[in-house]
Parts: structure tokens; C-alpha cells; sequence
């Protein structure tokens, strides 16, 4: 495809980590990277200015819910979703499996594709592996995903088995309907934790030559040490000069590891879910911004954060604005937490460049040693 391509520019001496440079064509962005998710195009409270302001580079958005909000056809003849939200970077999309996964109580999965009905109002929608890609390339992000079925954490070996075979037929599928150029479809690693199916379904995505690949069926509910042997288990047989992405990990602990296993890019709508709660993450811990303790508390959140939260108010402020309910509370905390993860991975890849990324992630672990933090 035009304008996209994995430039790695070093590889960290302890670990494999890789820092690189992500091409696209709408710009360029330093990996690893977490990227903030923008379901309906907008990340929650904030604008596309200030995300960018924050040092994000690529932003998601949601192939189901743009397609039933305002619908894929009014995104296509706003110019596609940057142009519709103003967000001047490069932009991802999802395919929908998740959220056939999360909110369809009863569907109906066969070889053609996914009946299912909306959250919203009830009505029978059909999804295959042509209509989400149609309706991604209606949206127009520079990154969108092929339709996998994404499947239950446990599921047993046969079930799992069967589950991969059709995520490959639909993958080949997909992208023999992909027509633009101009965007880059990624292949979905699935396999629950099975390694040899993690395995199998790895390598024969490989010989598919996608121009990513993202790694599916994590962040559903599974204990962490079984996410990061799914992890293990599937970069292994990744081509090296390709972009990999762990979907929907946000927590600080599942980023530096992942990013330890060769991992590229991350999403998740966590930082802004937290903040909406009043829990932030700061360089010293977890922050429950409601407690009490803070409400003569003058000083500011984090003393090593640069966002506007940080830098311009205090504790006592934000958490007079959260009490109150006020939404620019919300905003602020948002801004902070987006902000914190970004800052994060720009710490992330200094440490790689310099080869010390595990001493890096030594020192993340010595200040939250009772894993508050995370």
C-alpha cells in the first residue's frame, strides 16, 4: 500500500524492544505507542486539538458504532473521519468482532458472517468479512481491521480450533475485498492460549503479507500471566518488519510488558474510563481524586506530569470539580491520564534507544512495588 511502513530504527540490547518510526498517510509516529481511543470520534470530553496537543499519534475510533452513528455513508461525504472530527494525525479503526463479542447477547456466527442485533434499537444487522471492510474504507482511517470472531476466555481446544480456521478464511476474505490503497488492513492473531494455534494462526496470516498485525482474544477477562503468554506466543512468528499491535491493554504493567515482547502499539479506553471515576494515575501511585484528603490538599497532582491539570491546579481544585460533578473535572482528569500513559511511552522509548529498557521498567516497578499503581 502507499504511505505506510515500519521503519525500526534500534532494537534495545536487553530486552528485543523495538523503537521505530510508523509511516502513514496522514504523518509519522515514534513506537511503541499507546493510542487513544475515540469510539463515536471524539475521545471522551476531550477535543481532537488538545489529544494532539498530548503528543498522541494515531487515535481509534469504532467501525460498529460510527456505522450506526452517524452512519459509515456520512462519514465517507465529510471526507473520511479525520476530516468529519478534525484530528490532524493518522487514525485507526477497529472491525466491530469486540463489540459483536461484548454486546450482542444472542448472534448467530455461521461461514457467511455475524447476525446480530444493535444495542441501540433492536435491529438485525448482518456483518461478514466484505461488509466491515466496505464500511472501514467508507470511514477512511489510515490503520482498519480485518473481522475476526473474537471468542471467550476459556474456550476449549476443539472450539478454539475451528474459531481460528474461520478467522483465516474471513482474514483472506477481507482483504481480497480491500480496494484502497490507502490504508493498511491488518491481520488479527487468534488462538486463545493455545500455543500451537497461536502458532498456526500467526504464520499462515504471515504468508497472507498483511501490512500489520494486530494480536486478538486478549483483555477479555484472562489472568495477566495468560494475556502475556498469548503475547509470547504470537510475535514469535510475526514477520520483524511489520507493525504489531496488542488490542485493548491499558494498564501500566501490560504495556511495559507487552512492549518487552516486541509490541508496537497499544489501545485502550482506560485512561479515560478512570478519570470519569476520579481514579488517576500519577508517577507515585494511584490517585482516588474523591478522597477526602485532598480537599485542602494545594498541591499539584504530579509533580512530573506536564499536563495542564498538573501544571495549572491543585489536588483540592480537581477534586472540588469532581465532587461537583462539573465536566470540566472531567476533562482535566481526562487530559491527565491520556496524558500520563503518552509521557510513559515517551520514556519507553528513550529507555530503548539508550539500551536500558529493562532497567527502565525495574525503576516503574520499584515505585509502585505494591502494584497500586497499576
Amino acid at each position: 500500500m502507499k504511505n505506510f511502513y515500519l521503519e525500526i530504527k534500534h532494537i534495545d540490547k536487553q530486552t528485543g524492544a523495538r523503537y521505530g518510526i510508523l509511516h502513514t498517510p496522514h504523518g509519522d509516529c515514534e513506537v511503541p505507542m499507546f493510542m487513544p481511543v475515540g469510539t463515536l470520534a471524539t475521545v471522551k470530553t476531550l477535543s481532537p486539538e488538545e489529544v494532539k496537543s498530548l503528543g498522541a499519534g494515531v487515535i481509534l475510533a469504532n467501525t460498529y458504532h460510527l456505522s450506526l452513528r452517524p452512519g459509515a455513508d456520512i462519514v465517507e461525504k465529510a471526507g473520511g473521519v479525520q476530516k468529519f472530527m478534525n484530528y490532524k494525525g493518522p487514525m485507526l479503526t477497529d472491525s466491530g468482532g469486540f463489540q459483536v463479542f461484548s454486546l450482542a447477547s444472542r448472534r448467530q456466527i455461521s461461514e457467511e458472517g455475524v447476525i446480530f442485533k444493535s444495542h441501540l434499537d433492536g435491529e438485525t444487522l448482518v456483518y461478514t468479512p466484505e461488509s466491515v471492510i466496505k464500511l472501514e474504507e467508507q470511514i477512511g482511517a489510515d490503520i482498519i481491521m480485518s473481522f475476526d470472531e473474537c471468542i471467550p476466555y476459556p474456550a476449549d481446544h476443539d472450539y478454539v480450533k475451528n474459531s481460528v480456521d474461520r478467522t483465516l478464511r474471513w482474514a483472506k476474505r477481507g482483504k481480497d475485498a480491500h480496494t484502497r490503497e490507502d490504508q493498511a488492513l491488518f491481520g488479527i492473531v487468534q488462538g486463545g492460549d493455545y500455543q500451537d494455534l497461536r502458532e498456526y494462526c500467526a504464520k499462515e496470516l504471515a504468508k497472507m503479507d498483511f501490512p500489520g498485525y494486530s494480536i486478538g482474544g486478549t483483555s477479555i477477562g484472562e489472568p495477566k500471566e495468560v494475556c502475556l503468554r498469548m503475547v509470547d506466543y504470537s510475535v514469535k512468528y510475526l514477520p520483524q518488519d511489520k507493525p504489531r499491535y496488542l488490542m485493548g491493554v491499558g494498564s501500566i504493567d501490560y504495556l511495559l510488558e507487552g512492549i518487552a515482547r516486541r509490541v508496537d502499539m497499544f489501545d485502550c479506553v482506560l485512561p479515560t474510563r478512570l478519570a470519569r471515576h476520579g481514579a488517576l494515575m500519577t508517577s507515585h501511585g494511584r490517585v482516588n481524586i474523591r478522597d477526602a484528603k485532598y480537599k485542602e490538599d494545594f498541591t499539584a497532582l504530579d509533580s512530573e506530569c506536564d499536563c495542564p491539570a498538573c501544571k495549572d491546579y491543585t489536588k483540592a481544585y480537581l477534586r472540588h470539580l469532581y465532587v461537583c460533578d462539573e465536566t470540566y473535572g472531567k476533562r482535566l482528569l481526562s487530559l491527565h491520564n491520556v496524558r500520563f500513559l503518552i509521557h510513559l511511552m515517551e520514556q519507553a522509548r528513550e529507555a530503548i534507544k539508550e539500551d536500558r529498557y529493562q532497567d527502565f521498567v525495574n525503576e516503574i516497578y520499584a515505585k509502585f512495588n505494591d502494584k497500586r499503581g497499576f
